[in-house]
């Protein structure tokens, strides 16, 4: 049983419009709440984004397919409170435990949860992994629209023309700088352990030893992980290190078939045991070590070089990718390069997530669906990594003016274009966007620590919301303040 909001207030419990906050305050949480807090204080704005909450539906308990009943069951999280923690969540660039410790002991935080002074009620930390994972990148772009919307209309742009900055930059993964060997060691570490619990789960013998025999085989990937080729010019000693390379490589790699043997056998047994075994898991990771077994025999024994394309970064975070954006200081970044459209008023339109594309291949569709939001963009700025002799057409038939600067050497009607002064004026306000990813990346953006591509889209999507509602509580702050200058000078002038 879901609801949206308990509608029946306690004895002592604050109004939620009533709430009060600090306006000198420059912390992030007054920020937040307060943009939480216009959207429930105005009712237009809290049917549509109610509306959407209601479609946070938990799937029923061992059917994937299925969805709870809003009206049947124990009652559930409510959708506001979900929206709240999430945004937190995002909004600190805090983890699960910060926010399990705001929920139970913030007063403020639990006056916009519902709770009185007189209602002890505590949240489990279970509860809140749960819930927060109920969001789709569908709902929250839906509900980020809603609230971009808003903020236009409180700044009064909603009948003028939009402009709008693009860029993209990368969210980190949670992986460790993959190599062969330790790929495999993850692979062979993560199939003992799925097999000793499938069999203590289902009353088999064996795998009695797992953790002892973990600890020796990562003795023996310490070991390899130790030798380095020499830098030496002696000839002799560098063929002896190279041959104790090899060696090693070839003893951790028989100790690895060994357990990928011993794996299989066992799982023969369980299908033999049981009807339906659940050894999806341990399929994964069998084949993951056998991947891995078969690079390295082939790259160091013998000598051959993989292929980009034939590598995996990580067998926990499939998705990510090995990026060089030529950044001074950073070689090489592991993850997933997101696009962000942002407008002059500082808000967030869209964003994308760029799954194996370039940033070439996302600018007319960046365009396209940020106007399919906000019909009244006209205007939007890109760097030449969007350019191409395609998207310069394409994107004529979209927008008004297109500020994409173009590679290489310049033709006289695109110098003429790009000397232009409203393409410099564009051009030199277009470096504003990194002031907005970098308020992302400090609000959560810089790495994802949840698992999977769905993980990450919902990831980025959540972090986007959290910091337009952030804005929107920026933009009714300050219009508060300028009210109250305003009811103050009429009173002087009065006096």
């Amino acid at each position: 049983m879901r609801t949206i909001i308990n509608q029946q207030k306690q004895l002592g419990e604050v109004e939620i419009a009533s709430i009060q906050f600090d306006p000198k305050s420059r912390d992030d949480i007054p920020q937040i709440l307060r943009g939480l807090q216009h959207i429930y204080t105005n009712p237009l704005l809290r049917e549509k984004v109610f509306e959407i909450l209601a479609k946070i539906i938990p799937n029923r308990v061992g059917k994937e397919n299925q969805k709870a009943s809003c009206d049947l069951g124990r009652p559930g999280l409510e959708q506001w409170k979900i929206l709240v923690f999430g945004v937190l969540r995002l909004g600190l660039n805090a983890d699960y435990d910060r926010i399990h410790e705001l929920a139970n002991q913030h007063k403020t935080l639990r006056q916009m949860l519902g709770h009185s002074d007189f209602d002890h009620y505590l949240y489990h930390l279970q509860t809140l992994k749960d819930n927060l994972r109920l969001f789709t990148p569908e709902i929250l772009d839906r509900i980020n629209v809603e609230v971009v919307s808003k903020g236009h209309q409180l700044l009064k742009k909603t009948e003028e023309n939009l402009a709008a900055r693009c860029d993209s930059f990368v969210v980190e993964t949670d992986v460790h700088f993959p190599t062969d060997i330790n790929l495999l060691y993850d692979a062979i570490r993560k199939m003992i352990e799925e097999c000793a619990k499938l069999n203590q789960t289902n009353g088999l013998n064996g795998w009695r030893q797992s953790a002892y025999n973990i600890r020796q085989f990562k003795k023996k990937y310490r070991l390899v992980q130790k030798l380095k080729h020499s830098t030496s010019k002696d000839e002799k000693k560098k063929k002896k290190k190279d041959d104790e390379i090899r060696q090693q490589h070839e003893i951790y790699l028989n100790d690895a078939y060994d357990y990928i043997n011993r794996v299989i056998k066992t799982r023969t047994l369980l299908k033999e045991a049981l009807l339906n075994p659940p050894i999806g898991n341990l399929n994964s990771y069998i084949k993951h070590a056998e991947r891995q077994c078969e690079k390295s025999r082939r790259r160091v024994l013998q000598g051959e070089d993989i292929p980009h394309e034939e590598k995996v970064l990580s067998i926990f975070e499939p998705h990510t990718e090995w990026i060089n954006k030529g950044k001074a200081g950073v070689s090489v970044e592991l993850g997933v390069k997101v696009c962000i459209l942002e407008d002059t008023t500082r808000f967030i339109l869209h964003h994308c997530v760029q799954e194996k594309q370039t940033d070439d291949q996302i600018a007319v569709k960046m365009v396209t669906e940020g106007q399919i939001r906000f019909p009244n963009l006209t205007i939007v700025s890109m760097d030449k990594g969007f350019h191409s002799p395609e998207n310069q057409k394409e994107l004529k038939h979209h927008l008004d003016n297109v500020i994409l600067p173009k590679k290489g050497r310049l033709s006289q009607a695109d110098r003429e274009r790009e000397y232009a002064p409203e393409f410099i004026k564009r051009r030199h306000q277009h470096s504003a966007v990194e002031s907005a990813i970098n308020a992302l990346e400090v609000h959560g953006l810089d790495e994802c620590p949840d698992h999977g591509i769905e993980g990450f889209k919902r990831y980025v999507a959540l972090a986007v919301l959290a910091r337009n509602i952030q804005r929107l509580g920026v933009v009714t702050r300050n219009l508060e303040i300028e009210r109250e200058k305003r009811i103050r000078g009429s009173y002087k002038k009065a006096a």
